[in-house]
């Protein structure tokens, strides 16, 4: 039997690849909705322990990336890819992922604007599921949470919980549930629910 699965999708929704990371526009993902995302393999506490890579983007040949960081005062980069942000609201944007020695940034790829700046001493835990999704949520007690899709979620991790351990010696928690709650906006809750169905995984975004 294959390790692998594709994801089971209402045909309305989109379907994300590496490919559409690169190209796709803005989406809208609606409230209850069965989505997702590639084929991966079902993951576990011991495929966090991978060594990977980080810049997919190539940073250094972007200089609007580099205007960015040197603002900061930001100069190592351990990640950059392109990713799926969801909003408050449901809609699925595409953003630069950059994750530094001391932040996540999240910009907007068409107008090279910095939409958010995330200390990494202000993320308290990484939320994911059991299963083949590739659905990542960031958790930060001070401000409102950071849903994304992403193929490489793992590696995301993986590169958040050696980042935050070289800056403070904290060991970053990664929860791995087929359900979660997440902080969607300021006053907004939103569960995350994911099954196991035949020939692949729903995935449900649910209002609490």
């Amino acid at each position: 039997m294959s390790r692998f699965r594709r994801t089971q999708i209402d045909p309305d929704e989109p379907v994300i690849n590496d490919e559409d990371v690169a190209r796709s526009p803005e989406s809208h993902v609606s409230e209850d909705h069965e989505s997702f995302i590639g084929d991966v393999v079902e993951r576990s506490n011991s495929c966090i322990n991978r060594d990977y890579e980080g810049d997919y983007l190539y940073v250094p040949s972007h200089p609007h990336l580099i205007k960015i960081l040197d603002k900061q005062g930001d100069q190592k980069v351990l990640f950059a890819d392109k990713v799926f942000k969801f909003t408050g609201s449901g809609k699925m944007k595409q953003r630069i992922l950059v994750i530094t020695e001391f932040a996540i940034y999240i910009i907007d790829p068409e107008t090279d604007v910095l939409k958010r700046r995330i200390a990494l001493a202000a993320v308290e835990k990484v939320c994911m599921s059991e299963l083949s999704d590739n659905f990542l949520a960031i958790i930060i007690p001070t401000e409102y949470d950071l849903l994304m899709a992403s193929t490489r979620k793992t590696k995301i991790a993986k590169v958040l919980i050696e980042a935050i351990m070289n800056a403070s010696d904290y060991e970053l928690d990664v929860f791995l549930s087929n359900s979660f709650e997440y902080q969607a906006a300021a006053y907004q809750v939103k569960e995350l629910q994911f099954e196991e169905v035949e020939g692949g995984i729903k995935t449900r975004i649910v209002p609490k």
